[in-house]
């Protein structure tokens, strides 16, 4: 017979909880596969369509342009400094995270305000690449861009492009929403009247699941 829960013991405590966490945690952790099934979904089917295909565009040549400077020697600067900015807002998180275990309010405002910086820098950079290859003629259903062989592309390219870059940058600023509202509940001081930061976790799970896919759209729009 199951032993009842003593009043005031929350059912998750004291080793009640078959994954021994929090409740709310679970259900993040649910979220977040649920998610990643989408993402996987999208880049599977980018990805067959591209091994299907006879040729592609080349991406050093694509996406070769930096901001103010014009075309790099180096390719593909630019959204490696998109990729060093996302994972600096993800260590800053995780200090945010850290500071919370300590019940440090201080230090939990001045790292959750950094990592909002650093979301709202990727979204500006995502937004001059995206203006940029918009000027150049690349959009929903307009490639202009050859196939690395020299034969004319399709407009598969582009539209996975902005489709899955856009959805991606989608998930950055609801993260930026997110964390600002954890921000001001912070400044607030409503974690310390709950006596513990538990959301400051749940958001980062979430931050660092937005950080972790962009390590797979990277790789498979800019590398490959």
């Amino acid at each position: 017979m199951a032993q009842a829960v003593p009043a005031g013991q929350k059912w998750w405590s004291g080793g009640k909880s078959p994954f021994h966490v929090e409740y709310g945690k679970l259900m993040m952790w649910y979220f977040l596969m649920s998610d990643a099934f989408t993402f996987g979904a999208l880049l599977i089917a980018y990805g067959t369509v591209r091994m299907s295909s006879n040729s592609w565009p080349n991406p050093n040549e694509v996406f070769k342009t930096f901001p103010i400077i014009g075309e790099m020697p180096v390719p593909l600067a630019f959204v490696s400094l998109m990729t060093f900015i996302l994972i600096m807002s993800s260590v800053t998180m995780v200090m945010a995270v850290g500071a919370g275990h300590n019940g440090d309010r201080k230090s939990v405002m001045k790292w959750l305000f950094l990592t909002i910086i650093g979301g709202l820098a990727f979204l500006g950079c995502q937004a001059w690449e995206w203006t940029h290859l918009h000027s150049e003629g690349a959009w929903w259903g307009r490639n202009p861009f050859m196939n690395i062989d020299g034969t004319q592309s399709t407009t598969n390219f582009t539209n996975f492009f902005f489709t899955i870059t856009g959805f991606h940058g989608f998930h950055v600023f609801s993260g930026v929403i997110v964390n600002t509202i954890m921000l001001i509940m912070t400044w607030r001081g409503v974690f310390d009247r709950k006596g513990h930061y538990l959301m400051i976790e749940k958001a980062g799970l979430y931050w660092h699941f937005v950080d972790l896919v962009w390590v797979f759209v990277f790789t498979c729009f800019y590398l490959l």
